[in-house]
């Protein structure tokens, strides 16, 4: 009757296994390390960057107690948070003596002291939040007024040029504040102009009004289409932060938008505010322009000499030089999208870039006058320029959509749209909260929620065990599982462990261990109705487990509402809240009637259970079963 077959022990185990071996990593703690990683798409962290490291240590009287090349990325660990620091100088002048031009970022960072036989096994501890790490954080207000405004100024130059094609005269084309205006003589041309804007431009609605003499025709952005252009900003901003902030080693940013205007950006273990605030407010452009094919160029290219008048030299992506001509054909306001994928011919990578309307008029000019040449695609970051791409313009190239390709991986198309997507703030931002917390804080907070956490379950477990004797301690140990397994998931998880989630491990102890009083007041109950023992254990835990079900789905129902629509500490609160509602159910349920099983299913005549004093009905004799 309470017996468990073998393949349910073995399933106990291995959780018991699994649980022990995920949970180890956290209890070796963090090691101070400096970490080395590209700080451009076209340079590489290899085993020729490592060797380097290497010679820049020894020549400092450094040892590294290791080093590691993985995704793409350098990190050497060490002993103290003096050789650290001194590490970072050491290897920041070897590869990067020039701060303006810089290749590789050097940043610290802390590695887990995890062996090596673990870290083989994807064992990692739970990464530690903002709270808890220390850090940086920040409250960015996006100008969408700005957002709106820009588009509408991209809007009015796309009208000038359509009307000019269309050859519709007007007294002037204005912009005011995000409406733009166009001032007529006679109402025929105007209804020309309304047919145009209501054909070319599906965004824009339209109204007209009598000015005097004239008429005048006021275009704004439909409310759908300024819903989408503030949306279209914000994922922009975030996505754009989220490429800056990749120079800074951050091991787990957290960059999520907050409400409809505004991004909340923490970064753990960033003590540095100065340079985290040059990061978020730096910006960069896009520029389009022609390469010079002249002899002089091609010679200035080579022997980097003198350019020819009326134009520049950039570097390419693989430092090879390229003369582009001053004159900019289009800059990355023209650009709507840039995405990664494969040409259809080749089945090379490549980019696939969007233009505006104006953009791509102009593009498909400049294509049909110059098919043989070369164009380069510029980005231009802190002032300083960098030829992303040169292609050879094969033929004409009409409707907006532009492709780039030529011998890049799969990896650098992606880059490489990154950089054209990202590369510039869709809409301006205000920083207007401004947090730092520092590493002590963050070591208190730990503390602080460790003996939280211990002392919770230390109460749960001695009241547990006063009160219910030898079920008690089952309760316990269930209860301790529950814990095990709840960090170990969290850990698989990579998930990030914040305040709040410490909180709420405290409260799961609380809740996890109502299942089992359910199970063990069930018990008594049969116990006091006469049932044997054997038969008190079984349908304790069968009746027992409908009510623990209800109890647990409703409890996550609400979990899953705060997981849904929370944001921030508030979700961090809710994961470790759902996580720990699962693991109670296994461990209360099915791991704690399996040590019953194992201490009383095989005695054939059990006279008692250890449980308590267990209360007969009024009128009848006391009885206490040990």
């Amino acid at each position: 009757m309470n017996r468990y077959p073998v393949w349910k022990y073995a399933i106990i185990v291995i959780a018991l296994w699994v649980g022990s071996l995920y949970t180890l990593p956290n209890f070796f703690g963090e090691a101070p390390a400096v970490q080395v990683s590209a700080g451009k798409p076209a340079v590489k962290v290899d085993a020729s960057v490592q060797a380097k490291v290497e010679e820049a240590l020894k020549a400092a009287g450094l040892t590294a107690s290791a080093l590691t090349l993985e995704q793409g990325s350098l990190k050497a660990r060490f002993d103290s948070t003096e050789s650290q620091i001194k590490a970072k100088d050491a290897i920041q002048r070897a590869l990067v003596p020039d701060p303006n031009e810089a290749s590789y970022v050097v940043a610290l960072n802390l590695l887990s002291r995890s062996p090596q036989w673990l870290s083989a096994l994807n064992a990692a501890p739970m990464y530690l939040g903002l709270d808890l790490r220390g850090g940086v954080h920040f409250m960015l207000q996006v100008d969408m007024p700005a957002a709106l405004t820009k588009k509408a100024e991209s809007l009015a130059g796309d009208i000038r040029t359509s009307m000019r094609e269309k050859n519709l005269r007007h007294g002037g084309i204005s912009r005011n504040g995000q409406a733009i205006e166009i001032r007529f003589r006679d109402t025929s041309t105007l209804e020309a102009a309304k047919r145009l804007i209501q054909d070319q431009f599906a965004d824009l609605q339209t109204t007209e009004a009598a000015e005097g003499s004239d008429f005048k025709l006021s275009a704004t952005l439909k409310p759908e289409s300024g819903r989408r252009v503030q949306d279209q900003a914000l994922k922009q901003n975030i996505t754009t932060l989220h490429n800056r902030i990749n120079e800074l080693g951050v091991a787990e940013p957290v960059i999520q938008q907050q409400g409809l205007d505004r991004i909340v950006v923490q970064l753990p273990g960033v003590q540095d505010t100065a340079k985290a605030k040059d990061i978020l407010g730096r910006t960069a452009t896009l520029e389009i322009r022609m390469v010079d094919e002249s002899s002089e160029a091609r010679a200035a290219e080579l022997s980097n000499g003198m350019v020819p008048f009326g134009t520049e030299r950039y570097l390419e992506r693989n430092g090879q030089a390229v003369v582009v001509k001053k004159q900019v054909i289009l800059t990355g306001e023209n650009l709507t999208d840039a995405q990664p994928g494969f040409d259809s011919q080749t089945q090379e990578a490549a980019v696939h870039l969007t233009l505006d309307a104006k953009g791509a008029r102009i593009f498909r000019d400049i294509t049909r006058d110059n098919v043989g040449k070369r164009m380069a695609i510029l980005l231009f970051e802190k002032g300083k320029g960098e030829v992303v791409t040169a292609p050879v313009i094969r033929s004409e190239i009409g409707g907006g959509r532009v492709q780039i390709s030529g011998r890049m991986t799969t990896v650098e198309a992606n880059d490489v749209a990154l950089l054209l997507r990202a590369g510039s703030l869709a809409a301006p931002m205000e920083i207007i909260e401004e947090r730092t917390i520092g590493p002590s804080l963050g070591a208190e907070n730990i503390a602080k929620g460790f003996n939280s956490v211990t002392w919770g379950f230390l109460a749960v477990a001695a009241f547990m065990c006063l009160y219910y004797m030898l079920f008690g301690v089952f309760s316990s140990v269930a209860l301790a599982v529950n814990l095990l397994l709840l960090v170990a998931v969290l850990s698989m998880l990579q998930a990030t462990l914040t305040l709040p989630g410490m909180a709420a491990m405290a409260l799961v102890l609380g809740m996890a261990i109502d299942a089992n009083v359910l199970i063990n007041e069930r018990v008594r109950e049969e116990l006091r109705n006469g049932v044997s023992p054997q038969a008190a254990i079984h349908a304790g835990y069968d009746r027992a487990w409908a009510t623990i079900l209800d109890s647990n789905v409703t409890t996550l129902i609400a979990g899953l509402a705060l997981l849904a629509f929370g944001s921030g500490p508030v979700r961090g609160f809710a994961v470790v809240h759902c996580l720990g509602i699962l693991t109670s159910m296994f461990s209360a349920v099915f791991f704690s009637r399996g040590l019953v099983n194992l201490w009383y299913g095989r005695q054939k005549k059990l006279k008692s259970v250890s449980i308590g004093t267990v209360w007969r009905a009024p009128g009848s004799a006391l009885a206490k079963e040990e």
